[in-house]
């Protein structure tokens, strides 16, 4: 008789696969720890929030989960790449073409447009004029901005501009959307509009990785990861907004 079991099928790589990520900064009586040792695994479509005071590593991580430094110890793998040993070219290539960046003071360049700010990732890209054109435009249309773009930053408003940037962030297709604090210049109506534009894309199957303060923020993401003195918390904490300590939204 056959056996009829059928083979287990392996899980494919998370979209983020990092194990003992370590940084250091300095040496001798200067030397500080500021990650020690955080694995963690982010699936596709996953949408992760850090939380922590300030001064907890959550920053360090996020720079090295977006390829804006590298670890002094530890491996990580992006998209099922090792990246972690990347240097020089290789490392910007991938990290302009693997990782989109959206920062709570925007970053966009005052006197360029809408459009011309959602280009510029391509720009570096060598992303031929009129494709250029259009993925921007395609993008802009997606946050709810196709009648915005020839305006610039000083012509849009806070959660206009925070589209915009979401737009750029979005247009080279990555692996990776990285959020450090994106509601936190917004009022409370904008603030919340830009999450529902997070709901969207989460359900539209980006991964999202967001670092926030704010337990509304971090309550809309599926995991909810908080770093105490450089290390990952441990215990009923990760995973749910009750369990993450007081600590986490201060600082």
């Amino acid at each position: 008789m056959q056996n009829s079991k059928r083979p287990v099928r392996a899980e494919p790589p998370g979209v983020i696969e990092a194990r003992n990520l370590s940084k250091v900064y300095g040496r001798g009586e200067g030397r500080v720890e500021a990650l020690a040792g955080v694995s963690l695994s982010v699936r596709s479509g996953e949408w992760v929030s850090l939380v922590g005071p300030s001064g907890s590593g959550k920053s360090t991580l996020m720079n090295l989960l977006g390829l804006l430094d590298r670890p002094t110890e530890g491996s990580y793998a992006l998209d099922g790449r090792e990246v972690s040993g990347l240097r020089g070219g290789e490392l910007s290539r991938a990290r302009r073409d693997m990782v989109g960046f959206v920062f709570q003071s925007y970053n966009l360049l005052p006197r360029e447009t809408a459009l011309a700010n959602v280009e510029l990732p391509m720009v570096y890209a060598n992303v031929g004029r009129g494709e250029r054109r259009r993925r921007a435009r395609e993008a802009l249309d997606r946050v709810g901005l196709s009648g915005r773009v020839t305006h610039r930053p000083t012509e849009l408003s806070g959660g206009q501009m925070q589209r915009v940037a979401i737009a750029r962030a979005l247009v080279n297709r990555p692996s990776l959307l990285l959020a450090d604090e994106p509601t936190g210049n917004l009022d409370s109506a904008s603030g919340r509009a830009i999450l529902e534009l997070f709901g969207e894309l989460h359900v539209s199957g980006v991964t999202i990785v967001v670092v926030t303060h704010d337990p509304e923020v971090a309550e809309r993401g599926g995991q909810i990861l908080e770093i105490r003195d450089g290390r990952l918390a441990d215990g009923e904490g990760a995973g749910s907004v009750a369990g993450a300590s007081r600590e986490a939204w201060d600082g």
